[in-house]
């Protein structure tokens, strides 16, 4: 793993808070809408933000203001986290810190993997975000892999691979973005396509140890191992890398996307998010084509401009496509 590090255009001083994304912190997210710490704006994963400063009445004056490459022609389906003035966000092999007011890069992780992982990934080379704990960023990689860095210069702290059977040998991926509970981390994976039986499970977030593994699919004997004949449950899918939820200040229980491989595929997800910024206040992508494929990139989006017609929205072009 490669590290780049930046000082300039850090957003403020970060002192002993920005170590204090304690279990607390992420059970209250949903409340404390100035940081992003939970998937979702917290456990309920509703995506909800009480904040008004932008509204119906003004969204439609929203321009950039910056704008950074994540330098990936992949998809992105990154869901950012923020901290303290500091925007966390992934690709398939990366991990980068940046300033939220400047746009400026604090920091960026590259992190490497046999390139024979992708045989077995489908609907997209994608990471779908980090989770942050106690000054740590953990994500999950391709190869099935856990990683925790330092949330302020990008080192590494631990760094595990899942047991056996989790191999992309066996066919599975990790590409979602994992939930942290009560100080476990709680992450699923892909590759119900290639036949494998989906699981979820735990780490001990400050070690990255393996504490616990429940599989989608019920073995034989378990409640309804009777609808799956012969030993199809050992390669039936339930892959889990949609990212759960859970009720705060209970005893915690975890809603994944469970999808047999009978034939259901993860949506086909479009790359116009990586072209919003070819799209605002009238700009063209450099070709002079709407379509063009550009890297995805992250934005801040506050201040207003003259107000522009736009080209198709996103969700019409989607569909022109399909």
């Amino acid at each position: 793993m490669h590290v780049s590090n930046s000082t300039a255009g850090r957003a403020g001083k970060h002192g002993p808070s920005f170590l204090a994304q304690t279990s607390a912190d992420l059970k209250n997210d949903a409340n404390t809408p100035d940081d992003v710490l939970v998937y979702g704006l917290g456990y309920s994963g509703q995506r909800y933000s009480p904040l008004t400063q932008i509204n119906k009445q003004n969204v439609s004056k929203l321009v950039p203001i910056w704008s950074y490459s994540l330098a990936d022609l992949n998809g992105g389906e990154s869901f950012p986290v923020v901290k303290d003035g500091v925007i966390y966000v992934t690709t398939h092999n990366t991990t980068a810190a940046v300033d939220a007011l400047t746009g400026k890069q604090i920091w960026r992780a590259i992190h490497e993997y046999p390139p024979e992982t992708l045989r077995v990934v489908c609907c997209g080379i994608v990471n779908r975000g980090a989770a942050i704990y106690e000054g740590m960023i953990i994500r999950a990689l391709m190869d099935d892999r856990l990683i925790a860095l330092d949330a302020k210069t990008g080192n590494q702290i631990w760094m595990v691979s899942s047991p056996d059977p989790v191999t992309h040998a066996n066919g599975y991926a990790m590409t979602g973005a994992p939930l942290i509970v009560d100080g476990i981390v709680i992450t699923g994976v892909a590759g119900a396509e290639f036949s494998h039986r989906g699981l979820l499970e735990g780490y001990d977030a400050k070690t990255g140890k393996h504490l616990w593994r429940t599989y989608t699919i019920p073995a034989k004997g378990e409640p309804g191992s009777e609808t799956w004949e012969g030993d199809s449950q050992l390669t039936g899918g339930g892959s889990s890398w949609v990212t759960g939820t859970t009720i705060p200040n209970s005893t915690w229980s975890i809603g994944v996307s469970a999808i047999p491989r009978r034939g259901i595929r993860e949506p086909a997800r479009a790359t116009t998010y990586s072209r919003i910024r070819s799209s605002r206040c009238g700009r063209k992508p450099a070709n002079g084509s709407g379509t063009s494929r550009r890297r995805p990139m992250i934005h801040s989006i506050t201040t207003p401009c003259r107000r522009r017609s736009l080209p198709r929205s996103i969700s019409e072009k989607a569909r022109a496509r399909s």
